[in-house]
């Protein structure tokens, strides 16, 4: 059989890596210090523009402390979307408050037409809160993700912010290298608009430590109460004295000793991603059925997954049967994740205007995206595509 082709995998320049990797291992520091934290930090800050970054353990802990830093409470709701991976959500119930969940439109991002339609009908406003009419709890934030690497209405979700007085947190994990090209936010990148934006570097991002995530802010307040509280609040650091509950949620200086090499090489796998998408493109318009999705007109997106829309009637087969057919071949392909609002733990939560989520859930495959994928494994997923078309 042909060899694997995975879905999205690293793509590591091992000679910088081990360098950087002996130097911590010399040094003895291998944990939650050490230089090159502070230098992938500032390198990610100067990337996206903002003055200050904070390395965390993971997305996930990034959006944790976040959320507690911009004022999320027990008993809280947090507008978030349904068609995302579920440790967007989970933070949320971590702080005790509560997710409320908004669909999507055509990008897969959270539109922001119901989000208005949801605030302007389903809320009311006292003493410039907002709250729920359903349940008259406060809504506190909003949890916005930028869905493989497109960018949500960005002018839109923070104009309706500052109208309805809420905190935005962006979830720009799959979205690192994504920035606007047109409109009031043109030359910002994903992350860099709300309050505070997350990055993760889990293994399948389109950079690595492993695990690992950042968080960035044009606020250097909510970046030091971050800081503070992912090293175990500590108040005193040469007693340990810790006046609040904090976290050990650092990043690792060896998660950042990869980093800091991987960092350097984004702009070159984000070329390399753009030349597979085209290459992707130009071969699925000719194929019956199949959509390739595109991203907004008004970005520069970083092309991170490659999301194909199957057309059961005019392909001949669904998404599901055409998943199956892949991975038989050896190619690596995932749907979208299951919609949150339909998980266990989330089934009896309040969901607006679900319907377009759960209409792309049911026809949406990833295919085949990595930043080394080659060109003739590019085109080997191809051939099966219309091979499976022409057996039906």
């Amino acid at each position: 059989m042909r060899k694997a082709i995975n879905l999205s995998v690293p793509n590591l320049d091992v000679d910088p890596i081990v360098e950087n990797l002996k130097e911590c291992i010399e040094s003895g520091w291998v944990s939650t210090g050490g230089r090159f934290i502070g230098e992938f930090e500032e390198k990610i800050a100067k990337y996206v523009g903002t003055s200050e970054a904070v390395g965390v353990q993971s997305g996930t802990a990034g959006l944790h402390t976040s959320l507690r830093v911009l004022g999320v409470n027990p008993g809280d709701e947090v507008l978030v979307p349904t068609l995302t991976f579920i440790a967007a959500v989970n933070p949320v119930t971590y702080q005790g408050a509560i997710p409320v969940f908004i669909g999507c439109d055509d990008t897969l991002c959270m539109d922001p037409n119901l989000l208005e339609k949801f605030l302007r009908e389903e809320c009311i406003v006292r003493d410039r809160v907002t709250y729920n009419k359903k349940t008259n709890a406060k809504i506190a934030a909003l949890a916005v993700v930028h869905v493989f690497g497109n960018m949500a209405n960005m002018e839109k979700i923070i104009e309706l912010a500052k109208e309805f007085n809420f905190k935005v947190l962006e979830d720009a994990t799959e979205a690192l290298g994504t920035y606007y090209t047109e409109g009031k936010y043109a030359g910002k990148y994903a992350g860099t608009m709300g309050d505070a934006g997350v990055f993760s570097f889990n293994a399948n991002k389109i950079i690595t430590t492993g695990g690992g995530g950042m968080v960035v802010s044009n606020n250097p307040e909510i970046l030091n109460e971050i800081r503070f509280l992912t090293t175990q609040a500590k108040t005193d650091q040469l007693y340990f004295i810790h006046d609040e509950i904090g976290y050990n949620y650092r990043m690792l200086n060896l998660q950042a000793a990869l980093g800091t090499s991987q960092i350097d090489n984004l702009e070159s796998f984000i070329e390399t991603k753009i030349k597979n998408y085209n290459l992707y493109k130009e071969a699925i318009e000719n194929i019956e059925g199949l959509t390739l999705l595109p991203f907004n007109s008004d970005i520069r997106p970083n092309y991170w997954f490659y999301s194909v829309l199957v057309d059961e009637e005019k392909y001949g087969m669904n998404k599901d049967k055409l998943l199956k057919k892949l991975v038989e071949a050896n190619i690596q392909t995932r749907p979208i994740w299951g919609l949150i609002h339909q998980q266990k733990p989330y089934q009896n939560h309040q969901a607006y205007g679900i319907e377009r989520a759960i209409w792309y859930h049911d026809r949406v495959l990833n295919i085949p995206c990595s930043s080394n994928l080659t060109e003739e494994d590019a085109k080997y997923v191809i051939e099966k595509l219309k091979e499976f078309q022409d057996n039906v």
